[in-house]
């Protein structure tokens, strides 16, 4: 009895961040309905999508869309996100379908060994975020924590979850109907974050129906620190 109350009292001085649930490994496909090469990796986010630990979003971008086919969710600031991505990774340009593994690797969106292999990694590593608090509809709060090098931005995402279904009329792909899901709508940076509890002014989403999801993570393109959702 004596041993059960004393691990009571420890759970109980216990910081709360420290009992938080782990953050979900953030998964984020780069990819374009005129993208001849991309229906499979469309297919595989998908599924990854539904398993626990794992918020994988879909980023469509607008540079193929000279190929005859203007993809209808692609926005330049999605294109903008991967070009910070190939720059911290030293890749040689930006490509489709791209795999970005909590900012910190990055693989083919067709070489599903590597992305698990990335996804398993990124699941193991020790972290100690801070805390992100949803107060209401216009403001997030993020608390204390170890800050990296030159501090760290604070990302607001907006992303549909229900399956959405293209189906594309010109292009390479034309004549297919391309599936996707969690496609993103919304992208803002909302400030930096100096390792100090600060709060952050969010505007309304324009869009009925989508989730929205707090980002903390290193600036251009860096590791991701912390995964916050309001109903987390």
């Amino acid at each position: 009895m004596r041993k059960a109350a004393l691990f009571s009292l420890i759970l109980l001085a216990w910081p709360a961040a420290a009992l938080a649930a782990k953050p979900p490994v953030v998964v984020e496909l780069f990819t374009a309905q005129g993208c001849a090469s991309c229906g499979e990796a469309n297919s595989y986010i998908g599924k990854l999508a539904e398993r626990p630990g794992v918020l994988a979003l879909t980023f469509p971008v607008d540079y193929w869309d000279y190929l005859g086919w203007a993809d209808t969710f692609a926005k330049p600031e999605f294109a903008d996100r991967q070009k910070a991505y190939v720059a911290r990774l030293e890749l040689r340009e930006p490509y489709t379908p791209q795999v970005v593994v909590d900012g910190g690797g990055q693989a083919a969106g067709l070489r599903t060994a590597e992305v698990e292999k990335l996804v398993r990694d990124a699941a193991a590593a020790q972290r100690n975020p801070p805390d992100i608090r949803f107060v209401n509809p216009r403001r997030v709060d993020v608390g204390s924590g170890r800050v990296p090098r030159g501090g760290a931005e604070v990302w607001l995402i907006r992303y549909d979850p229900r399956d959405q279904e293209v189906a594309v009329k010109s292009g390479d792909n034309r004549g297919q109907i391309i599936s996707q899901k969690n496609v993103v709508r919304e992208v803002k940076r909302l400030g930096a974050w100096r390792g100090r509890p600060t709060a952050y002014r969010m505007t309304t989403s324009q869009e009925e129906g989508l989730k929205s999801v707090l980002i903390l993570q290193a600036p251009n393109g860096g590791r991701v620190l912390a995964v916050g959702q309001p109903d987390s």
